[in-house]
């Protein structure tokens, strides 16, 4: 099957729908014809999240792909989480719908740079968040996701050195739960480091009865104002579970969708974003590269079957091991 060289060049297919389509219903026939399965994070648009097979976290998603007998997956997040189901299912067909939706947190470390420090530094091993490409997987020696990372690092040798990357702040967390003293690398999420100490703080007086969530990817400051953090899974989880009926969210407002359809009866009150010198303020704190995924480029990248996502069969061997390793520690 030819692929126009325009839609190459753009990472993504833009050919519009045959007029009065309704793109769900057609979605899902796609699915049933060519044996797919559509993958949605919980930071996607609503409409993505409800025409899912499966939603939420981005490991979780690869590893439950991965137990299916789908021959297509259709990944609907960002790049790096189209990696790790390709990891865990070589031999399947992954779609990104959109190329080009990266992720700052991923590109905050690149491999060659990883690679330098590791040398600058012999006899530590490498901790890597989940959110990182396969090359830096590659260059890691455990994987750790926001959810087991204390369960991880808890279970290796107290004087191991470590290198944690790239989230600073899930690591500077980690780093105070657990007493260690791992070498932390500067990334950061861009969504998770805009949150505002003095939202959450005007929030709370508003609503004082409110549960205030935090993700571990936030800054030290909004922690501690939390109580409750951890990973979208856990907040998820505690909503559910806690008899409480508004919740205070630091983490991308794209969870409100999966929060208020388990919980119709519970309020969901997102935290904003800190406002830029000269900007205006607005109600939730989203990300631009989840957002680039839509029920057109789901359509099309289906009708299509492209873009495809491959990994280097050599970085794909080593990247995949750190993975293995992390599933048998948790």
């Amino acid at each position: 099957m030819l692929i126009n060289d325009e839609w190459t060049q753009k990472g993504y297919i833009d050919e519009a729908a045959p007029e009065g389509i309704d793109l769900k219903k057609e979605i899902r026939r796609m699915c049933e014809e060519k044996n797919a399965i559509i993958l949605a994070h919980y930071y996607t648009i609503g409409d993505i999240q409800d025409v899912a097979d499966f939603v939420g976290d981005s490991l979780a998603l690869a590893r439950k792909a991965a137990e299916t007998d789908a021959s297509i997956m259709v990944m609907c997040g960002v790049h790096f989480m189209a990696e790790t189901c390709k990891l865990l299912s070589p031999g399947k067909t992954v779609i990104c719908p959109d190329l080009n939706a990266g992720c700052s947190l991923a590109d905050s470390c690149n491999a060659d740079d990883l690679k330098k420090f590791k040398d600058e530094h012999p006899g530590y091993k490498v901790v890597s968040y989940v959110n990182t490409t396969a090359a830096v997987k590659a260059l890691t020696d455990v994987v750790v996701t926001s959810g087991n990372a204390k369960k991880v690092i808890d279970q290796l040798p107290a004087d191991e050195k470590l290198i944690f990357g790239p989230d600073y702040n899930l690591g500077n967390y980690i780093n105070e739960v657990t007493g260690r003293e791992m070498l932390l690398w500067n990334g950061g999420c861009h969504v998770h480091e805009r949150f505002s100490v003095e939202e959450i703080i005007k929030l709370k007086k508003q609503y004082p009865e409110a549960v205030v969530m935090a993700h571990l990817e936030c800054k030290g400051p909004v922690l501690a104002l939390a109580d409750v953090k951890g990973s979208t899974a856990d907040m998820l989880r505690f909503a559910r579970e806690n008899s409480a009926t508004q919740f205070i969210v630091a983490t991308e407002a794209g969870i409100l969708h999966e929060m208020q359809r388990t919980c119709p009866d519970k309020e969901f009150i997102p935290v904003p974003p800190e406002i830029s010198e000269g900007g205006v303020g607005c109600h939730c704190n989203e990300c631009q590269y989840m957002k680039m995924n839509t029920l057109l480029k789901v359509y099309n990248s289906l009708r299509y079957e492209w873009p495809q996502v491959e990994i280097d069969a050599e970085v794909a061997v080593d990247a995949v091991k750190p993975i293995e390793r992390m599933l048998e520690l948790s």
